[in-house]
């Protein structure tokens, strides 16, 4: 029998997940957060009925079919049920574990192994994005799963750094970023440069591996070569909220990793923005608020740009359903869940919508004509 389907005996040496799962009181304190749950209304779509799920595949009382897979497949790895689980459920890692073995039972979707394969050969990818960026125009809508790259908002304001820089700091870049991200890099240079940062970006770094980890794919090998790459770094800023645990990880004993928000809001004394007389959105990930935690960190970063007035989207399940790659394998949910966020937005009377992570910016730009742009950008046209 398959070491993924193998039962757990009173003989079998400790299973960790087994032990997370066993930390789960089921009391349901979990599913009014649930994103899943909120649309589906189902037990077997909450945290607790994947918890009792995974519980019942290790200890063998039930086999695995297609129906519960789906209920596992299904999950968006936002972790809201974590941030509010009285028994300290490690729900994030859970996932992780139980999806593994899932993968080494049933293996991988085609169109998830050639996602992870490019993932991490950023500069293939890159190429690949920039074909399909030439091609944009002409593709049918059915074969454009994502926005245009390079495509660049309007700015709300132009200003110079005045500070001189000083304290070192090196930026990850990742994978799908590199040829999306190209203003927010921008940006980061110039408000590290106004808060008195000098930034460089390692040339070997790779994907992060967050992609893959979530896939049940977990790859020490991309961590080895980011840990190699940003060896001799003491901080290392992430700009996507989704790349953030993965790269910290990775960087553990190495470089202290620090969001970029974060990083600047403790500075925040030495920037000076213009005013801007604008109402904008704000879309907070998952990852932002339940890993990162960089909220109050964006939030009062905002605050201090006169004149501004910021609509903070709460509509909707908690997640707008990026969730990795779940928009490009299941669309037709991952709309479900951006919908309602979006025709807030759209009341609002907001200019533009602002996201910390990629993958959440990608899903939401493809469904409004309206910019939407990673803070770092709208910041970075403030200053004075």
């Amino acid at each position: 029998m398959p070491a993924a389907l193998r039962p757990v005996t009173a003989a079998s040496p400790p299973d960790r997940l087994l032990a997370l799962a066993d930390r789960c009181v089921q009391c349901g304190l979990c599913l009014p957060t649930c994103p899943t749950y909120g649309l589906e209304r189902e037990e077997a779509e909450s945290p607790r009925g994947r918890i009792a799920l995974a519980r019942a595949w290790t200890l063998g009382t039930i086999p695995p079919t297609d129906i519960s897979d789906s209920h596992l497949d299904h999950c968006l790895g936002c972790r809201s049920c974590e941030a509010v689980c009285p028994a300290g459920v490690e729900y994030g890692e859970l996932l992780v574990e139980v999806r593994t073995r899932q993968r080494a039972r049933r293996g991988a979707d085609w169109r998830q192994a050639a996602m992870e394969w490019l993932a991490a050969r950023p500069r293939l990818l890159g190429a690949l994005l920039s074909l399909y960026g030439r091609l944009f125009p002409v593709l049918p809508k059915s074969l454009r799963p994502l926005p245009r790259p390079g495509r660049v908002a309007r700015k709300a304001a132009t200003a110079t750094p005045s500070m001189a820089p000083a304290e070192p700091v090196a930026l990850f870049v990742g994978c799908i970023a590199r040829p999306y991200e190209t203003a927010v890099r921008e940006a980061a240079v110039r408000l590290c440069a106004a808060a008195g940062a000098r930034t460089h970006v390692p040339a070997a770094q790779t994907c992060c591996g967050a992609l893959h980890a979530h896939a049940g794919s977990p790859s020490q090998h991309l961590a080895a070569i980011n840990r190699a790459a940003f060896s001799g770094n003491g901080t290392v800023l992430t700009l996507a909220s989704g790349c953030h645990e993965a790269i910290a990880q990775a960087l553990s004993g190495v470089a202290a990793t620090v969001d970029g928000l974060a990083f600047l809001h403790q500075r925040a004394g030495a920037i000076q923005f213009a005013e801007c007389r604008e109402r904008i959105a704000l879309h907070l990930p998952c990852t932002q608020r339940h890993v990162v935690r960089s909220v109050a960190a964006l939030r009062g970063l905002l605050a201090r740009i006169p004149g501004l007035e910021v609509i903070e989207l709460t509509a909707g399940y908690g997640c707008c359903g990026a969730a990795g790659t779940q928009m490009l394998l299941d669309p037709v949910r991952a709309a479900a869940y951006r919908s309602p966020l979006l025709e807030q937005f759209e009341r609002s009377g907001a200019t533009r919508l602002l996201s910390a992570n990629i993958g959440c910016r990608l899903h939401l730009a493809n469904a409004t004509a309206k910019p939407v742009q990673h803070p770092l950008e709208f910041l970075a046209a403030c200053l004075a």
